[in-house]
């Protein structure tokens, strides 16, 4: 599997192509956003680690421009913690984050992580059970991975996708944050359920006809998330 690490930190880039090589992994390195952007047009990743604050063009508007032309999982790596990183993180379309300073260890199980769950994706895209599954105004086609509105496609992140598959193919069961995290993310996942109200956000702004007052994708409070069963 093929990696592709950016950062302007060229010690960290180095630790981390060594040590993902000593996993087995394929690794390139780039250094701003725009080796980012470049290197992604040029090459087929299998996963993307990004950092958020670099000079000139910086994470952020990078993984907006890879998500323009493909949907490669990316990790964005942040020094700061705060809620509205995680939210801008989150919303040019980063599948996961890791704040720095971080183990290596860590990084190599979220790794590990989104490329499993980014596998089990594509191989349940390819399977013979892979249809389309439609309520109201949303539709899904798993075999191609799209999600539509009212007929028009969304682009949805690769978690944003399989968090609404999920639900909706399980209607009327309600799911905690951890549940869903376990359940969505993958049970070694290891960020936190702020992950979780970041994505029903996103995919309630994409798909809701009034985020303001979903009527699709519903909260139970003090409990967890859950997709309607009303016709």
């Amino acid at each position: 599997m093929k990696i592709l690490v950016v950062d302007d930190e060229r010690a960290l880039v180095k630790g981390i192509k060594f040590n993902l090589e000593n996993e087995g992994y394929t690794v390139d390195c780039g250094y701003d956003g725009n080796d980012a952007v470049n290197m992604a047009k040029k090459n087929n990743y299998d996963l993307i680690i990004l950092d958020l604050m670099m000079p000139g063009k910086d994470g952020l508007e990078a993984c907006q421009e890879i998500r323009s032309f493909s949907t490669v999982p990316v990790i964005m790596l942040t020094a700061r913690s705060e809620r509205h990183d995680l939210l801008l993180g989150f919303e040019s379309g980063a599948d996961d984050y890791i704040t720095k300073p971080f183990d290596v260890l860590e990084l190599k199980a979220r790794v590990r992580a989104l490329l499993r769950r980014a596998g089990i994706s594509t191989a349940a895209a390819g399977g013979k059970d892979a249809g389309t599954v439609s309520h109201a105004q949303i539709t899904l086609d798993e075999a191609q991975r799209s999600a539509f509105k009212d007929g028009k496609e969304v682009e949805l992140t690769m978690k944003e996708f399989d968090l609404i598959l999920f639900l909706m193919k399980n209607p009327g069961k309600v799911y905690s944050r951890e549940k869903l995290l376990d359940l969505v993310w993958g049970y070694d996942y290891l960020g936190d359920s702020r992950t979780v109200d970041v994505h029903i956000r996103r995919l309630r702004e994409k798909l809701e006809r009034d985020p303001a007052s979903p009527e699709l994708i519903l909260t139970k409070w003090g409990v967890g998330y859950y997709f309607t069963t009303e016709k």
